[in-house]
């Protein structure tokens, strides 16, 4: 792939191959508006926050309101390495179901879990619950029941799988060249 910048692991690959959809222009530069959707797109689970501190760092100087993917690129490889934004675990989703469901049905409604995604927490807007709902309603019954979206949820890309190895192997030249690992972030 020809992205403009030397990518020197998998993990540089996929956070470039995931830049270069939203690259609009094919100039190496997104629109910082579309960042949150790049980290979506990489398997991520960032807060508006999260979004906002990446959008911070690797905003271009030159051009406000974009980010380079070079810059992009070298941030975001260290947040995956220090699995910021991961998302939780399948175990940890069917314990929050389990809690909202205490009469063992198996499943929420719409309705309901709607009101949740909305009014709890980091609170959808109407459009991302309107994204949500084909992957988490089975077409059958109209409700979400646990295992149907968990097992819709499994596509995710394993990128932090991808960022441990790539973490590993930057150590491992590390130490073979008789230094410290790369720093991490704070």
């Amino acid at each position: 792939m020809e992205v403009g910048v030397t990518l020197s692991n998998e993990l540089e690959v996929q956070i470039a191959e995931a830049f270069c959809i939203f690259d609009t222009h094919g100039d190496k530069y997104i629109d910082t508006r579309n960042v949150g959707n790049v980290l979506r797109f990489l398997g991520c689970a960032p807060t508006e926050k999260e979004v906002l501190e990446v959008i911070k760092a690797t905003e271009s100087t030159d051009y406000p309101g974009e980010a380079h993917i070079s810059k992009f690129m070298a941030h975001v490889s260290v947040l995956l390495m220090d699995h910021k934004m991961e998302p939780a675990s399948a175990v940890k989703i069917m314990e929050a179901f389990e809690v909202l469901d205490p009469e063992n049905k198996k499943y929420l409604t719409k309705e309901y879990f709607g009101k949740l995604m909305a009014e709890e927490g980091e609170p959808f807007t109407e459009e991302e619950l309107e994204e949500m709902w084909p992957v988490a309603i089975d077409p059958i019954t109209g409700n979400i029941p646990f295992i149907f979206y968990l097992n819709q949820l499994k596509h995710k890309t394993k990128i932090y799988e991808v960022a441990d190895a790539v973490k590993e192997e930057l150590a491992q030249a590390e130490k073979e060249k008789g230094k410290k690992p790369p720093p991490t972030a704070p």
